[in-house]
């Protein structure tokens, strides 16, 4: 992990970094706006780039989980292929299934360790890699933001769906499905709560862009939403968001923990917040185990 805190980094810079994480300035006007706030700043927006090595969890080789990359086709996605990294406990099966959807920029190491996590934890998972069109996660987040910017939207959502539904009927699988996501994952877990319908037994989107409220009736499963507590650019929207969901009868849970930025949950920059990503993810398990169960009805 960086050296560099959170309670040591200037609002400014995290602000910067968030319009940085999400597509709004480039690299280059990141660092040359972290400079404009003095040598310190430049070092600490340094200390903002994820640092992967020292922040995984679970070894891929860990003799619990068995975890491997696998094809599948994608019809109407990107190229009509997709890959991704799929990660199960040791043993037969079939075990409940979780989708784990990316950030902005590809499937990099610290999703795929949230989908070994996931495997620990008694879940079969799939992490897809929405870059993989383009030849798949490049190696640094960077060039990763820049790809999945090349890629159409609609096509790279429904890449999303058809990994959602190869997994709930992969033979490992139980049949009963969740979702969760970070960031753009996170808004598509959203979206994939109003695509898949019935199809879907239970979603838990980490800081995630709400849906339009029309769509909302289109939502059959329960929601866990994780929200940070400094975010603007995704929480103004949550207020409509869940008065839909309420209107719809929409069973829902909102959660925001205090003192967190957008991306608390991923261990890989300061933004991470050891104390909310723990007790979120507790809170996500619990929540899958819940509504995944055999048997488990979305509306139960």
């Amino acid at each position: 992990m960086s050296s560099a805190e959170p309670a040591q980094i200037d609002r400014k810079l995290f602000d910067l970094y968030d319009a940085y994480c999400h597509g709004r300035i480039g690299r280059r006007q990141f660092l040359a706006r972290a400079t404009a706030l003095g040598t310190a700043g430049l070092a600490m927006a340094h200390g903002l780039m994820p640092d992967y090595a020292r922040a995984q969890t679970i070894a891929p080789a860990d003799n619990r989980i068995r975890a491997a990359y696998a094809t599948y086709a994608s019809p109407g996605g990107n190229s009509g292929t997709m890959r991704g990294y799929l990660a199960h406990p040791a043993g037969q099966g079939p075990w409940p299934a979780v989708l784990v959807i990316h950030e902005n920029r590809g499937l990099n190491p610290y999703i795929e360790d949230v989908a070994r996590r996931a495997a620990v934890a008694g879940f079969i998972a799939l992490a897809p890699d929405g870059l993989a069109p383009l030849g798949g996660y490049p190696g640094n987040d960077d060039d990763g933001r820049a790809l999945q910017a090349k890629l159409d939207p609609a096509k790279l959502r429904a890449d999303m769906l058809n990994g959602a539904r190869h997994l709930k009927a992969h033979r490992l699988s139980t049949g009963k499905l969740g979702v969760t996501g970070f960031c753009w994952g996170g808004e598509t877990t959203n979206f994939l709560a109003v695509a898949l319908g019935a199809e879907l037994q239970a979603a838990a989107p980490f800081y995630g862009a709400a849906p339009q409220s029309a769509s909302v009736p289109k939502i059959k499963a329960p929601l866990l939403i994780h929200l940070a507590d400094d975010d603007d650019y995704v929480n103004p929207a949550y207020p409509a968001f869940a008065s839909a969901m309420k209107a719809a009868g929409v069973r829902y849970e909102v959660h925001t923990y205090p003192g967190t930025q957008h991306g608390f949950h991923n261990d890989s920059t300061p933004r991470y917040n050891a104390a909310a990503a723990k007790l979120a993810w507790e809170r996500t398990l619990a929540f899958f185990r819940k509504y995944l169960a055999q048997g488990a009805r979305a509306g139960a």
